[in-house]
């Protein structure tokens, strides 16, 4: 638990010399290991329902908790962030997916909003301007 401490300590202290303008950059370490079935275990799911939830393939949650293989450092930090807060991942994942699914939607009612905008303030030209 001290090392997880003092490793959280150093990390902040790298973040305020960040900021504080006294280092140039800024490098995030991805967790070196993560257990997945205890993550997804601890959120009540069958391998199948987390790996829809969360866009893994069902095969990469088999293997990494078989350890067969290993998660990648980007798969490593999600799923560090799921199990932190689930709800955070799966609000943004919502977001984007409502988003996706229904762009086609708000595109459409864009061009008729427009439609009937210029529908309403389009004038009729008068009898002496035709001429």
């Amino acid at each position: 638990m001290k090392d997880v401490f003092d490793e959280l300590m150093g990390g902040l202290d790298e973040v305020e010399a960040f900021l504080a303008g006294q280092r140039e950059g800024f490098q995030v370490h991805a967790p070196e290991n993560v257990d997945v079935k205890h993550i997804r275990k601890t959120l009540k799911m069958t391998q199948e329902k987390f790996s829809c939830t969360f866009g893994f393939s069902l095969d990469a949650i088999k293997n990494w908790e078989t350890g067969r293989r290993k998660p990648e450092a980007a798969a490593r930090t999600l799923l560090s962030v799921i199990h932190q807060n689930p709800m955070a991942v799966l609000s943004a994942i919502s977001n984007y997916q409502f988003e996706r699914e229904h762009s086609h939607q708000h595109a459409f009612l864009s061009r008729k909003k427009g439609l009937r905008r210029s529908a309403k303030t389009k004038t009729v030209p008068s009898a002496a301007a035709r001429i």
